[in-house]
């Protein structure tokens, strides 16, 4: 019971955190006058992660790899089958070809690469490299499609900061949402991962399994926020946007920034079973919406479906 306590708390600092941590920052870009293009696409689009980021790196540095992989790995199958399903039921999600493009090609590639690298059974520091490497070059790309105007997304990604409502307004209140929100994260991270070692202790589960799962859930719940007010606001761009650059941001960035300071064996189940859940998940996805250019809500079903068959297999089929 007291470790569901923690879990709960660790959730709770943690959404907190990058709550502080993302209206902060955009108050920080707009008294710098950074364009709301950029803000959008790094702040919101990627700071949406950084409770898989703290949480990830925490593990790592505490011997806990099966966690700080099982945590990006589950995030990304819960960003598409969880979130991405409950906002399609709340609307049919549409989205820009040219954004499918080059958001939704670069998942299905970035899942493929995690394949790739992780057939050494680790992830070492040559791998981080070249995640990071491919991370930046993603950021090029994106960055430059949208100034040039071949891809028809800037008014997405300013969209995402609108997202976000009420950022603080002096410098002292900027300074002190930042610091906050890093602080909050940092204490969340360390409370959700002894809840969560010690849930798995005490029903006799592998950590792989708790972090696929419930640590998770649990650092996507800001991407769960801003898809689900998107999806309600009809930004369906937004709710898709959003989980395609968290996915991307998850894999190569994550995981690159983890496995360069730490590391990191693959558990076994993860290389059998999760990693083509997730590659299976983004392949899925990308069917969907290039068939109508829509995620529609019967498609939101099944994805949700999905989400449900593959934690029921979590813990009984490929529980060890």
């Amino acid at each position: 019971m007291l470790d569901l306590l923690f879990v709960a708390i660790g959730v709770l600092l943690l959404t907190g955190g990058g709550e502080a941590l993302i209206r902060g920052s955009l108050a920080a870009a707009n008294r710098l006058g950074i364009s709301p293009l950029l803000s959008g696409l790094l702040i919101v689009g990627f700071g949406t992660s950084a409770p898989e980021l703290v949480v990830s790196i925490e593990a790592a540095l505490s011997e806990q790899p099966d966690i700080a992989i099982g945590n990006v790995v589950g995030s990304n199958i819960g960003n598409i089958l969880l979130i991405l399903g409950l906002c399609a039921l709340i609307t049919p999600l549409a989205v820009k070809p040219l954004v499918l493009r080059r958001d939704g090609v670069t998942v299905v590639a970035a899942s493929i690469l995690f394949l790739v690298l992780v057939g050494g059974d680790a992830l070492v520091r040559s791998d981080a490299a070249i995640f990071l490497l491919a991370l930046a070059a993603y950021l090029i790309w994106a960055y430059w499609t949208e100034r040039s105007g071949e891809a028809p997304s800037a008014g997405l990604h300013i969209a995402e900061g609108e997202e976000v409502t009420s950022l603080p307004k002096t410098t002292l209140w900027i300074v002190m949402a930042v610091v906050l929100g890093l602080a909050l994260l940092v204490a969340g991270s360390q409370i959700l991962l002894k809840g969560a070692v010690g849930i798995a202790e005490s029903f006799g589960v592998s950590e792989a399994v708790i972090g696929l799962t419930l640590v998770a859930v649990g650092t996507s719940l800001p991407e769960l926020s801003i898809s689900v007010i998107a999806a309600f606001r009809r930004h369906a761009d937004v709710a898709i946007g959003n989980i395609l650059g968290s996915n991307i941001f998850n894999l190569l960035g994550i995981l690159g920034i983890s496995a360069l300071l730490q590391p990191l064996p693959v558990h076994e189940r993860i290389l059998q079973f999760d990693q083509w859940v997730m590659l299976g998940t983004s392949l899925i996805l990308l069917f969907f919406l290039y068939t109508g250019n829509r995620l529609s809500r019967l498609e939101g079903g099944l994805l949700l479906l999905g989400y449900g068959v593959y934690v029921g297999l979590s813990f009984t089929v490929f529980g060890a």
